[in-house]
């Protein structure tokens, strides 16, 4: 049996914002078209569907996923609405015509990570 959650935990689940964490590696030599794509377009387009950009990172030269990952914070009142803006989000003509020009040199991405969070009661963000 599984022990019974923290109240405080239940409380940042059922009432704070959630948290998505994304991962993307690039086919090589992808990232700066990637990161053309996200400044150029997606970030908008995010807004425009209610996804809170938190920031973007990439990691340091000499670690693991350098030149060729892009990792990102999303925030959302709850759950069911990241379900919906991610809906809304790819079923935008203007992101698919983003995506197919972005794309025309060879795909960008090789593979996505995707984990939702909940801040803790302690977090500076929540």
């Amino acid at each position: 049996m599984a022990p019974a959650a923290d109240p405080s935990e239940r409380q940042a689940r059922s009432t704070g914002r959630i948290f998505e964490l994304r991962t993307y590696h690039c086919h090589p030599d992808r990232l700066a078209a990637l990161n053309a794509r996200f400044r150029d377009h997606t970030c908008s387009l995010f807004r425009k569907h209610g996804m809170e950009v938190v920031g973007f990172w990439t990691p340091q030269e000499g670690q693991k996923g350098h030149g060729d990952t892009l990792v990102y914070l999303l925030a959302f009142p709850s759950r069911q609405a990241a379900e919906a803006s991610w809906r809304a989000f790819r079923d935008d003509p203007e992101w698919k015509a983003a995506k197919e020009a972005s794309e025309k040199d060879g795909p960008i991405v090789a593979s996505v990570e995707s984990v939702f969070l909940d801040a803790t009661d302690y977090s500076a963000i929540k």
